[in-house]
């Protein structure tokens, strides 16, 4: 059997893309929903894409390490931002590495590391390539690059079903090791977006945001202890359910994306997988009031599994709703007990500002539920939405979201002044009219809340430029960026700070916290050569 191939330019398998029929279709769709977009153009193919020749050569003495092969490096390049997307789109790969690595253990990651310091190389650590904020993309000049590809290393290695707790590899995919766990009977329960291409130790790297809306919302929250390969040696912290002993030294490694070592595995809490599951949506005419509800459940206790706030424009784009109601997703779930309860709890707090409930999805495990309804409809929306940009590029429409996160006194005016920022600069660069068919789309929702403030997250439709939509984006990322910090949110909360994200990164973080980041990357990696232009200077400098 031919092993599946990912694409070289998007999300997924070659054998996933659409073909220029079913695109067609697409773009027809599309014009007809949004009133722009539609003129469908072709993917450069791979084989017409001229990569810079490789400055370094695999080391015979060890073996299959290491490859130069031209799809392995084309796949390896770019991450999965809507600008990478379109320059792989159109054969413009810049800054490809020169080789990827491929280690089966621990030992291998080190004798990797020893040769690519020898040889002067900078090293990426590569996990599912989903990054939407240049974190796998080395922009290095003249500098080697081998990209350290750690999906061989996939498996869960041990359950203690005692303590609730396991032992994973950090190339293990989100579908890879809930399979593993689901013979114990056990999940992680965390689905990121990029569930099913990206890996336990991206998701550590990154502090990725995961399943529950609230309560246990990142990684940070179901790590237990850490354990990589550092350029100064191995690197693992004690297994524990908590610790006041210092500064943790899983939290440094926790968001350190690669820059300190490669992480190679981690104990995480694990938990009985739910029995019990039951969710509603609620619709509000007020988007404030909406808000304040969310506020109101978020403080109450109840801990919904699920608790994501559409602006009526974000739900009619996901066919989730008319457009004429901001709506609100709400999901419980046990493994222990029914939660109906809860939900009608949640319901009833939610109708105190002015809420109504929508319909009712209850039951079992997921494969004995009833489909249909705004909240599998936002559901199939969300899990399809990386697909549908690699459409979107191909139809000539411009696809960006950013998120934050910023404190409940503060939002309303916050959400006022970034939407404002944003659809003055698309006004700016994309020919479009500002209201009625054709406008661009520019929404909100709420991915994940807390009892002291939510996590917007925005999303931008608007016709592109052919040939200008990097620049385009570019202007606009640079607007919404702006006005986040600007307005005293985190640059990210969940995506993670890679190269797009740097310039406002150095600005949210106090400089002698900087300071202490390049001393202990010196420490540990005095060549400088882990990830290079993530967090600091690629030389080291912050």
């Amino acid at each position: 059997m031919t092993e599946r191939r990912f694409k070289h330019w998007g999300w997924g398998y070659e054998d996933q893309q659409p073909s220029m029929g079913e695109l067609e279709r697409a773009g027809a769709g599309i014009r007809e929903a949004l009133g722009f977009g539609g003129e469908v153009e072709a993917p450069t193919p791979e084989g017409a894409i001229d990569l810079r020749k490789p400055r370094l050569k695999p080391p015979e003495e060890l073996g299959d390490l290491f490859t130069d092969d031209h799809h392995e490096r084309l796949v390896h390049s770019l991450g999965k931002a809507y600008r990478d997307v379109v320059r792989g789109f159109r054969g413009e790969f810049e800054s490809p590495p020169d080789l990827v690595a491929s280690p089966r253990d621990e030992s291998e990651v080190e004798l990797i590391l020893d040769w690519c310091e020898d040889a002067g190389a900078a090293v990426v650590p590569y996990g599912g390539g989903t990054s939407v904020v240049g974190g796998i993309e080395a922009r290095l000049g003249d500098r080697p690059v081998v990209s350290l590809d750690m999906r061989r290393l996939d498996r869960v290695l041990e359950v203690d079903a005692e303590s609730l707790a396991a032992r994973i590899q950090a190339g293990a995919t989100g579908p890879g090791l809930e399979e593993q766990l689901k013979e114990h009977g056990l999940t992680l329960r965390h689905f990121p977006q990029s569930f099913e291409y990206s890996t336990l130790g991206g998701w550590v790297a990154t502090r990725a945001g995961g399943h529950f809306a609230t309560l246990y919302t990142h990684i940070d929250d179901l790590v237990e202890s850490v354990r990589a390969v550092t350029p100064r040696g191995r690197w693992e912290s004690r297994r524990l359910p908590g610790s006041g002993a210092g500064p943790s030294p899983d939290r440094m490694l926790i968001g350190s994306e690669g820059i300190l070592g490669a992480i190679t595995e981690a104990w995480v809490r694990i938990r009985p997988r739910p029995r019990f599951k039951a969710s509603r949506g609620v619709e509000f005419d007020d988007f404030h009031a909406a808000a304040r509800a969310v506020r109101a459940l978020s403080q109450s206790g109840l801990h919904p599994s699920n608790c994501r706030l559409l602006d009526a424009l974000e739900a009619a784009t996901t066919g989730a709703g008319s457009g004429d109601r901001h709506l609100l997703i709400l999901g419980f779930e046990s493994p222990h007990h029914p939660v109906d309860q809860l939900l009608e709890t949640a319901i009833e707090l939610a109708g105190d500002h002015g809420g109504g409930p929508g319909e009712v999805r209850s039951g079992g495990q997921r494969d004995g539920e009833t489909s249909g309804g705004a909240v599998d409809t936002w559901r199939d929306a969300f899990l399809a939405a990386p697909y549908i940009r690699d459409t979107f590029v191909a139809c000539g429409v411009l696809s960006e979201t950013f998120e934050t996160a910023i404190t409940w006194d503060r939002f309303e005016q916050f959400h006022a002044d970034v939407m404002e920022a944003v659809r003055a600069k698309v006004a700016e660069v994309c020919d479009a009219p500002t209201e009625g068919p054709g406008a661009p789309r520019i929404s909100c929702r709420f991915t994940h809340v807390y009892p002291d403030g939510p996590a917007p997250y925005f999303t931008v439709l608007a016709p592109a430029t052919r040939g200008g939509e990097v620049a385009q984006w570019d202007e606009v990322k640079a607007a919404a960026s702006e006005a986040v910090i600007e307005g005293g949110g985190t640059i990210t909360h969940h995506h993670a700070v890679g190269r797009d994200h740097r310039p406002w990164y150095d600005r949210q973080r106090p400089d002698p916290f900087a300071a202490a980041l390049r001393a202990a990357k010196a420490e540990l990696d005095p060549a400088a050569m882990m990830n290079p232009g993530v967090l600091i200077e690629p030389d080291g400098r912050s």
